[in-house]
């Protein structure tokens, strides 16, 4: 009989082989252009008056409601990257978040377009425009730390498990948190698009799941404690499951508040991660001396 280990190793891999197979990368690349320019022709209809009235219910009548439809797409195959990294290791896992969190910020700075009349023209409300530039400043600001913490995120430098069963556990132990994540993932997009069709659209995805994924790297530093019990290594692990808690607070703050915590939380890891590597060839200590 397999152990759990040996049954998620089985599960997990073919489907991560076949999420960064070229092959899948282009059908998912096809697919995100002919969903944006349905939904563009969809909105159209519904402006003429040409689309069937039960599809007319629940499409939007202004064309910026397709970029929005692209760029939550986007993000939601970006999710899935990163609970396909999860076994891989803490930092590469954190970067991906980083990626996320920029890429939900220039979401919502086209979220914005839709406050906006068409033809695009300002109005003497000038808030949708200081939000697109607070929500693109915030993304080049969390893009420009993150090409920071990738130079200084080095492998070698990081804590590892040196026996190769114990490594083998903790990377499957891993591996069975990611196929979690990804079972509570399909349930909440299910749940979401019941949501929408229902017209409740008080239910956000990408809030619910950061949420989730506090638990979920509060479970992987207790995990990574039993095989790297080192003191540095879970303070990094525990200041990387902070930083996810300070991006969570960033998706549920009010615009400029939640720009300012994104970039907060980006260049927290970043001086954790710089400090770690600084003190990597300095001995721990084994606490105090009587």
């Amino acid at each position: 009989m397999r152990s759990p280990y040996e049954t998620a190793t089985i599960v997990f891999e073919p489907l991560k082989r076949f999420w960064e197979a070229q092959k899948t990368e282009r059908a998912i690349s096809g697919a995100l252009v002919i969903i944006f320019l349905i939904a563009l022709a969809g909105i159209e209809l519904k402006r003429r008056g040409l689309l069937p009235e039960p599809l007319a219910a629940f499409t939007p009548d202004q064309h910026f409601h397709a970029v929005s439809v692209a760029f939550t797409l986007v993000l939601i195959l970006e999710v899935i990257g990163l609970i396909l990294i999860l076994p891989c290791s803490f930092s590469k896992a954190m970067g991906k978040q980083f990626e996320i969190l920029s890429l939900i910020l220039l979401r919502n700075a086209f979220k914005e377009l839709v406050n906006l009349p068409e033809p695009i023209s300002l109005t003497t409300d000038w808030t949708p425009l200081y939000h697109i530039v607070g929500y693109g400043t915030g993304a080049l600001a969390i893009f420009a730390l993150l090409g920071v913490y990738s130079r200084i995120s080095v492998p070698a430098k990081q804590p590892a498990v040196h026996d190769g069963q114990a490594r083998y556990a903790f990377i499957a132990s891993k591996k069975i948190v990611a196929l979690i994540l990804l079972a509570l993932f399909a349930l909440l997009g299910v749940k979401a698009l019941a949501a929408n069709l229902q017209h409740h659209h008080d239910f956000d995805f990408f809030d619910t799941f950061y949420t989730i994924l506090v638990f979920a790297d509060i479970l992987l530093v207790l995990l990574a404690q039993r095989f790297i019990p080192g003191y540095r290594a879970v303070f990094r692990n525990s200041g990387y499951a902070l930083a996810t808690l300070c991006i969570r607070l960033a998706l549920a703050a009010p615009p400029f508040y939640n720009i300012l915590l994104g970039i907060g939380a980006a260049f927290y890891a970043v001086a954790l991660t710089w400090i770690f590597n600084r003190l990597a060839d300095v001995p721990e200590t084994d606490g105090p001396h009587t």
